[in-house]
């Protein structure tokens, strides 16, 4: 009694492997593009969203205050302002900063009467790409952050 013929080669071949390898390289690829996409995109709406706060905030402070001034002008969101003290107000700064990933992040810039932020958003790159937020109730796309000496708003 004999068994028959038992194959001695059983697996894959290398040509099946690597086409297997090159399977999952290319959709890895797909996936990592479309996750880098979402983050920076993740990024822009932080900064949005940090923006907003400070334009909540900046108006409860001005509501809140004893004395209804934003305090001393100020052009660094680090400078001695009434404003820009508040705690709410500079960790909301210091969040979109870390979104928004390059120098100088926020622009800050008040008055005893009014006040502007802005920063670049890093997933814009054509067009206006600065988020800006004033004390008009401006939130929106701009060409530039508020610079000049005496322009706390946005428009």
């Amino acid at each position: 009694m004999t068994l028959g013929h038992i194959k001695a080669d059983r697996g894959f071949t290398l040509i099946e492997l690597l086409v297997v390898i090159a399977i999952i390289g290319i959709l890895s690829s797909v996936v990592l593009a479309s996750l880098n996409t979402a983050r920076t995109r993740a990024n822009d709406a932080t900064v949005k969203s940090n923006l907003a706060t400070v334009a909540v905030q900046a108006e409860l402070y001005y509501d809140n205050a004893t004395t209804p001034t934003y305090g001393a002008a100020a052009t660094s969101c680090t400078a001695a302002s009434t404003m820009f003290a508040d705690s709410t107000i500079t960790n909301a700064i210091a969040q979109a900063e870390v979104a928004n990933g390059t120098t100088p992040t926020v622009s800050c810039r008040n008055s005893t009467s009014a006040w502007s932020v802005a920063s670049a958003l890093p997933g814009v790159t054509t067009g206006n790409t600065i988020w800006c937020v004033d004390s008009t109730g401006y939130k929106g796309l701009v060409a530039a952050a508020p610079s000049t000496a005496s322009d706390y708003t946005c428009q």
